[in-house]
């Protein structure tokens, strides 16, 4: 399967997190951290979503490198991306953030 990353529109998003950032396991079993392209360490965090309607899903983000942020800030991803992804029968969305900024901050509106 072809991976094409799917630009995520978080401008009508509340995104919380809730666990702050560890790094990505390739294996639990051994404890092979995850590494992108560049040989970098992902790092993933937990996030709670809340759309406009007050509906809300855990979302993991994983990142590199390691941002700063502590469970219960809000904050806004900058560049956003989910990929589909398919394994043994199964399949689901990964997601992807180039950086993080509080919420708020100036240059967290749709240009995002």
């Amino acid at each position: 399967m072809r991976t094409i990353p799917i630009p995520v529109d978080v401008t009508k998003l509340q995104i919380t997190c809730v666990k702050p950032a560890k790094p990505r396991l390739v294996n639990k079993d051994t404890g092979e951290i995850k590494r992108d392209k560049d040989g970098n360490v992902m790092y993933e965090l937990t996030f709670l979503f809340e759309d406009e309607f007050n509906r809300m899903e855990l979302v993991k983000v994983s990142t590199t490198p390691e941002p700063q942020i502590i469970a219960g800030e809000e904050v806004v991803p900058v560049g956003l991306v989910g990929y589909v992804w398919e394994q043994g029968g199964r399949w689901g969305i990964s997601y992807r953030a180039a950086s993080f900024v509080p919420a708020g901050s100036a240059g967290t509106g749709a240009d995002l």
